[in-house]
């Protein structure tokens, strides 16, 4: 018996080892067009659904899949929207692995397939030119090697059926409950739910277990996929996370819904088995089951998942994603100009305030971490976008020119509001990495330099002076890395990258100078519904 089970461990290592395999060729091999189509194919959640479906089914690996999505929720390249519709599709393109199991696993000798695939996978991955076809080689290798851990586990479970005798497992009435958890803990430990849906179709090929339970451990299974997606948020947006929680939604009610109509969704199988004249057997049956739950759950939720975005939406709010959330804007008031130009300052002023703390912070506090930099920036562009979004419903027509003209100077203004505190995590860069970098002189270049954006950032009043005395030192500091390049006391590489950075600092300066002397222009009588700029509001006064 202990042989036994130290030959399934080994089957299971060598499934594993196989699975990590493929997944890292095919994903090397296709490269950017499975970036391409992740970013551009998820339009609507029925197109991210399709997307879902094909990739997983390429890479073989649903946690992948899932994880990539998080992380272009992550870099705000994908919406909740889009992304949920992703996590149905890989949950249907993870079945593809049942069905290869069910297909291919029992049906003839594996071996004989799998060692001339394995040479031409090894020769490839060893011969082949280029990075990409060394890619194909080895995910050819990864795929013979699945092969071989499934004979293996195959044949190790017959012989624990053998020693054990099936009655003796029969017999003993462990419950659905039982084999759910099961399932569960499988995928839960070898962080692979194809592993686990090879284990379970090989044991209830071999009449290790019934079927009935073995589809209780398929859902199991399924559910446990969530457990990557959890793992993998733990340090994530707030968007990421609620991307996982939706996909912990998704497999559970999906999971619930085909546990308690189990005895239907077996007569389904059976029948549509017998339609499709499928040679019957435990795995076929179990591989359609895994693939019928998984489509009746994305037809189910994918009506819904504007809603559930909408919830989710509402759920792990940080204070960034509070403030970017506009307080005065009423969608009653765009058929009165006046009134939704009263409502429109009052956001302005708050972006003014905004982005004023983010541009000091990003002097001030230099152990202030990037992420949270970028996040408040991000924010402020949320605010912009939907200031700009709400000028553009009101209705403009019969009004004073004067009102339309007011309008159109806070589109401007918050629009230079927005890029300004786009560029802030630049003006933190080059107070936190090119003071020490080079030569000794630089240091206090660039000190000279960031006293006069301080300056400029920090005036009460802004006025020409301060704008050009910033302008003034950016072009000492300009000639001086110059010179420091020509006289190879920078590298090329370094002087072009602080070049850059200084220009995006020079950039910054220009925008919120631009905004001030906008907002200098609106008439100086506030509307009855206004707060001054220093109201506690904003937290500071600009």
């Amino acid at each position: 018996m202990m042989s036994s089970v130290f030959q399934i461990l080994g089957g299971l290592a060598l499934f594993l080892l196989a699975m990590e395999m493929m997944t890292d060729g095919l994903k090397n091999f296709a490269g950017h067009h499975l970036k391409h189509l992740l970013g551009q194919w998820t339009r609507t959640p029925l197109r991210g659904l399709g997307a879902g479906v094909l990739i997983t089914g390429i890479v073989q690996s649903s946690s992948a899949v899932t994880v990539a999505t998080i992380g272009f929720v992550n870099a705000g390249l994908l919406t909740l929207t889009q992304s949920l519709g992703v996590i149905f599709g890989a949950n249907i393109g993870t079945t593809m692995t049942g069905w290869l199991v069910s297909f291919v696993g029992f049906g003839f000798k594996i071996e004989a397939l799998a060692m001339p695939i394995l040479a031409s996978g090894v020769a490839l991955k060893i011969a082949a030119p280029s990075p990409r076809y060394q890619a194909l080689g080895k995910a050819l290798a990864g795929f013979a090697l699945f092969f071989l851990g499934l004979a293996l586990l195959k044949e190790s479970l017959d012989g624990l059926t053998a020693g054990l005798g099936s009655e003796t497992l029969f017999g003993r009435n462990y419950g659905l409950p039982f084999f759910l958890l099961m399932g569960f803990l499988a995928t839960l430990l070898t962080q692979s739910s194809s592993a686990a849906l090879a284990m379970i179709l090989t044991a209830a090929a071999g009449n290790l277990i019934p079927l009935e339970s073995a589809a209780a451990a398929v859902i199991g299974a399924n559910l446990g996929t969530t457990s990557t997606a959890a793992i993998s948020v733990l340090k994530a947006t707030a968007n990421a996370r609620r991307l996982a929680l939706g996909h912990i939604l998704f497999n559970a009610i999906t999971g619930l819904l085909a546990l308690i109509i189990l005895p239907a969704m077996l007569w389904l199988v059976a029948w549509l088995a017998d339609a499709m004249d499928l040679e019957a057997n435990p795995a076929l049956s179990l591989a359609l089951f895994h693939t019928l739950f998984n489509v009746l759950g994305a037809m189910l939720m994918l009506p819904l998942t504007g809603r559930m975005a909408r919830l989710l939406g509402k759920l792990f709010r940080s204070r960034e994603e509070d403030n970017a959330e506009p307080r005065y804007l009423d969608s009653t008031l765009i058929t009165t100009p006046d009134l939704a130009l009263s409502a429109a300052r009052l956001e302005m002023n708050r972006l003014f305030g905004m982005t004023g703390i983010l541009l000091k912070a990003s002097l001030a506090q230099p152990k202030l971490p990037p992420d949270q930099l970028f996040a408040q920036a991000s924010a402020a562009q949320r605010l912009n976008n939907t200031i700009t979004d709400y000028i553009s419903k009101v209705r403009t027509g019969g009004s004073l020119e004067e009102t339309v003209t007011a309008l159109t100077n806070s589109v401007r203004t918050c629009r230079y509001l927005a890029e300004a505190a786009s560029l802030a995590p630049q003006l933190s860069s080059l107070r936190n990495d090119y003071r020490s970098i080079g030569p000794a002189a630089l240091g206090p270049a660039i000190d000279r330099y960031l006293a006069a954006v301080g300056e400029l950032i920090n005036s009460r009043e802004i006025g020409q002076d301060s704008a050009n005395t910033a302008a003034i030192e950016y072009q000492r500091l300009k000639s001086t890395v110059l010179g420091m390049m020509v006289q190879r006391l920078l590298t090329p590489e370094t002087g072009d990258d602080l070049l850059d950075v200084m220009s995006s600092v020079k950039r910054l300066c220009d925008q919120w100078h631009k905004a001030h002397l906008a907002r200098a222009t609106e008439p100086v009588t506030p509307t009855a519904t206004e707060t001054p700029p220093s109201a506690p509001e904003t937290g500071t006064r600009e």
